[in-house]
Parts: structure tokens; sequence; C-alpha cells
């Protein structure tokens, strides 16, 4: 699969079961922990479960020349090409972003004994009952992981912006 099916297919096929409810930070750096669940391609029946977290740097209204920078995503051996490839695909479709330093970490990858929809529900309540605000909750193919991370990042920093923005504006206006 190149790189514009696996685009493709983790746009078809990600989904935002649980987004972060806690707003991003405005004036520093967020870390953003998730729980990605993937239908297993090796045991079939039950889910791949990565925990992770994207660490957002501050968002900018005045933007460097675009140089992305995502660490973490382990982009080289997941598709073909090079990373470069990666960030001029997103470039090339318009995909700016507030940000432009995303640094992923992989916390744990286990394996749930069950459906994608029992491990969904498992995951939820588990979020519910531990009244986690901080942590999202998606389903997305597992050969795409990262672009559904990436999805989900973008997710949250676009519900955030109009705050951002307002907050940067009365910070500006206290200033004067």
């Amino acid at each position: 699969m190149d790189i514009y099916e696996i685009w493709d297919k983790a746009l078809k096929h990600t989904e935002i079961i649980r987004s972060r409810l806690q707003t991003l930070m405005t004036f520093q750096e967020t870390r953003v922990p998730y729980i990605l669940l993937s239908e297993s391609t090796i045991n079939l029946g039950d889910t791949v479960v990565r925990k992770g977290e994207v660490l957002v740097e501050r968002p900018s209204l005045i933007l460097p020349p675009n140089t992305p920078q995502f660490e973490g995503f382990e982009l080289d051996g997941s598709f073909p090409g090079s990373e470069d490839k990666f960030f001029n695909y997103l470039l090339v479709r318009g995909i700016s972003l507030p940000s432009l330093c995303y640094n992923h970490k992989t916390q744990s990858l286990d394996l749930f004994e069950g459906k994608l929809s029992s491990a969904i529900k498992h995951y939820n309540e588990l979020l519910q009952q531990k009244e986690n605000v901080s942590t999202g909750l998606l389903a997305g193919p597992e050969e795409c992981w990262q672009f559904s991370v990436l999805i989900f990042i973008c997710s949250q920093i676009a519900k955030n912006a109009d705050t951002d923005l307002k907050r940067i504006l009365d910070e500006y206006k206290k200033r004067k």
C-alpha cells in the first residue's frame, strides 16, 4: 500500500470515540495521551491496544517556515519512501498545523482478547470510571496508526483554536 492509500484508509476508518475533554495549553507545551484501538491483523478477533502520548508545542500565530517536525512516529519503516515524502504529502493537501513540532512516544503496545467493539466499550468505561479528562480514545487501522494519531491530534488542535486565539489576544492586550 502506498502513502496515498494509507492516508485515505486512515481518513475513512479513524474514529474518535472520546475526545480529550481538557483543553490544550495555550502558552506552553501539552502532553496529549491517547489510547488507539485497532483490529489485530495477526490474531483475528483480538484488538491491538496502543497507548501513547504526543507532546504538542504551544501554538503560534507567526509560523516558522514549513518544516514540520514529527518525532517518534516511526515513519521510516512503515511507509514507502522517506519521511520527507510524508511531510510533502501533508503540505500538498494544504494541511498546515499551528504548532510544527510533535513528539510522539508509545508507552505500551498490548493485546485485548476480544473484538474491537468490546475493547471500545471496555476502555471507554475505564476512562469514565477514572474520570480521565486528558486521554483520548480512538479506533483506527493498525497499518496506518501514525495517521490515525495525527488525525486525532489535529482534531484536538482544531477544537482548541478559538480558545487559543482568544487567550493570545487577551495576553497581547494585557501587555499594552
